[in-house]
């Protein structure tokens, strides 16, 4: 019997629609797909056009718009909605009113009795992550957020336009919040099994790892927001998850001793998040992510008080 791979993406804008088109250029394991928004008629007009392009798709899917009854078979439902950054925002200034749009599509998913996999993808990520799997009420492991995998991505990218080599073979993550507060822990990161720092030089690395974290700010200040490379990591986390690949990506993960979702390597499959990778830090780098899972857990508070 054929698995019937239906994701359910709720909000179509740019986010949304990106992940999307991602899917239908690419060999994937997805075979339904339904788009949900409030406005009615931008979704039919994104179906229309989406389906348009089947012809020269790499895999077969049906597309079509639906609502939220829709998402009771799914096996993933990827959250898009919510406010956009504007240029002088950071991540964590969208807090209380993406709070309260998620509020309402939670419940209304879990009410039309989805038990697949939430994957989140609304800023401020981590925060948002943590609100779905607390109205949700569902096992950690089901909910996941896109996390630090396009920090990851960009910050591999600029490794390899440096040393000249692929971003395949560059093996560096970033870890902690998907915000201001996110770092490199070079101490872990490698080339074929030798140390980053055999590449680069200590000023070289800041330099990337600054350029990492403030790529959304310059991206949104040129564009107006940031949608291609999270579209692409979304295509990512979804076929390591119905594929059931065992794959480690940082995504957004529950951290049970802090009560926090923060980016973390995890391995991802058919169950969701299946688990997280520890990784040996130095004493600078323990304290960073501490630090970034302490701004995480004060800015879950702000919103329970």
């Amino acid at each position: 019997m054929k698995t019937n791979n239906k994701v359910v993406i709720i909000g179509c804008g740019n986010v949304g629609m990106s992940y999307a088109y991602a899917l239908l250029n690419q060999r994937t394991y997805v075979n339904e797909l339904v788009l949900i928004d409030l406005n009615q008629d931008r979704v039919i007009g994104e179906v229309m056009d989406l389906n348009h392009c089947l012809a020269f798709a790499p895999s077969k899917i049906k597309i079509k718009a639906g609502d939220y009854q829709d998402c009771s078979n799914a096996s993933i439902v990827v959250i898009a909605a919510g406010s956009n950054q504007n240029p002088g925002e950071t991540r964590m200034d969208l807090i209380h009113k993406n709070s309260k749009i998620f509020k309402g599509i939670v419940s209304k998913v879990v009410e039309s009795g989805f038990h697949g996999v939430f994957l989140v993808a609304t800023n401020p990520l981590d925060v948002m992550t943590y609100l779905t799997y607390r109205y949700s009420g569902f096992e950690p492991s089901k909910v996941i957020g896109s996390g630090t995998s396009l920090d990851t991505a960009r910050l591999r990218y600029l490794i390899s336009e440096k040393i000249d080599v692929s971003p395949k073979n560059v093996h560096a993550y970033v870890v902690g919040e998907h915000g201001d507060s996110e770092f490199v822990p070079w101490s872990n990161a490698t080339i074929g099994l030798q140390n980053i720092q055999n590449f680069l030089s200590a000023k070289e690395m800041d330099a990337i790892a600054d350029e990492v974290k403030n790529a959304a700010y310059e991206i949104i200040k040129r564009k107006g927001a940031t949608y291609y490379g999270i579209g692409m990591c979304l295509v990512r986390i979804t076929n390591a998850i119905l594929g059931d690949e065992n794959t480690i990506i940082t995504v957004s993960t529950y951290d049970k001793d802090n009560d926090v979702y923060v980016g973390l390597p995890t391995v991802l499959n058919r169950n969701g998040a299946d688990k997280k990778i520890y990784i040996t830090l130095n004493l600078e780098e323990t304290n960073r992510l501490q630090k970034s899972i302490d701004l995480i857990r004060d800015a879950i508070a702000s919103i329970k008080k």
